[in-house]
């Protein structure tokens, strides 16, 4: 984390265009462009300015935006609802698609099945995000009007038509991840389906369900958390392009329009908000495969 703030930092900093000039537009004067930047700290050195952003992160302050008005804080708590609620319901997508495609596909090799599943699995590998959503819009939106083609409603205030704005953009999003799930769901199926407590499983007459599922996922399961773990933190981050394409007001766009505006303290804010997900995420999936196996131990 430590790395991450410094690097966001320093390429935040060095990168052409003063967030002052776009503040004050082209008409300001030399005067009141130095004044501001005083008064923003942006005429220290950048040594200084480093430092002191190291103290605030400490005392969990991100600073105050240039153009929102409000804390960094209180601008990333505004948007993180429509990115949370995207970003889990994307998961649920890659996974009901991902873990049975593989493990059908691993139980039967070689079969149609498995050929067919393993195409929708490059395909969902191969299909660019956004080309696949501007698709899903054509088609469920705009031909047969099914689903809205874009925006947000909260699930807190009305859940089923949030559930209808959020259909579309979880799908292209998920589809997309899906695919690598199904991938090492059948690579490691494959991997335990050939051991020999399967074959004596199944010479005790159990039925194939049993086997694929008790015996067969659950030795495979450390691998597939461990890959759903990396989905979920790679959909934070591939979040960004589905808000833009679909119109919700999440992180993505925040960070965007930031990024355009030279706001550094919610560019900085929200890539450390970012990787202090895929920290914790990663964090997390060791703790949970220690439960799944007990073989696997922290010292």
């Amino acid at each position: 984390m430590a790395v991450v703030v410094t690097v966001v930092f320093l390429l935040i900093h060095l990168i052409p265009g003063d967030p002052v000039g776009v503040m004050l537009g082209p008409d300001a004067t030399p005067a009141q462009i130095e004044a501001t930047r005083r008064s923003l700290g942006l005429d220290r050195p950048i040594h200084e300015q480093l430092f002191k952003f190291y103290a605030r992160v400490l005392q969990a302050d991100l600073g105050q935006s240039y153009f929102l008005d409000r804390p960094v804080v209180t601008a990333l708590a505004e948007r993180a609802e429509p990115t949370l609620v995207l970003t889990f319901a994307s998961l649920l997508v890659a996974v009901v698609i991902g873990v049975p495609s593989g493990i059908v596909a691993a139980s039967r090799p070689g079969s149609l099945a498995d050929r067919a599943l393993m195409l929708g699995a490059l395909l969902g590998v191969c299909v660019p995000g956004f080309w696949l959503s501007l698709n899903f819009i054509y088609l469920f939106a705009v031909r047969l009007g099914w689903l809205p083609a874009a925006g947000y409603a909260s699930v807190f205030v009305d859940p089923v038509a949030a559930a209808r704005f959020m259909v579309l953009p979880a799908l292209s999003l998920g589809f997309n991840q899906s695919a690598l799930i199904a991938r090492i769901s059948r690579s490691f199926m494959l991997e335990v389906l050939s051991q020999d407590y399967i074959r004596t499983a199944r010479a005790k007459g159990l039925s194939q369900p049993i086997v694929l599922w008790i015996h067969g996922f659950r030795n495979a399961l450390v691998p597939v958390v461990t890959v759903i773990g990396v989905t979920m933190a790679v959909l934070i981050g591939g979040a960004v392009v589905t808000e833009i394409v679909f119109n919700i007001p999440g992180l993505g766009r925040l960070i965007i329009s930031a990024i355009l505006r030279r706001d550094y303290p919610v560019v900085q804010g929200v890539v450390l908000v970012t990787a202090a997900a895929y920290v914790l995420i990663n964090l997390m999936v060791d703790v949970v495969n220690a439960f799944i196996d007990p073989r696997i131990r922290y010292e």
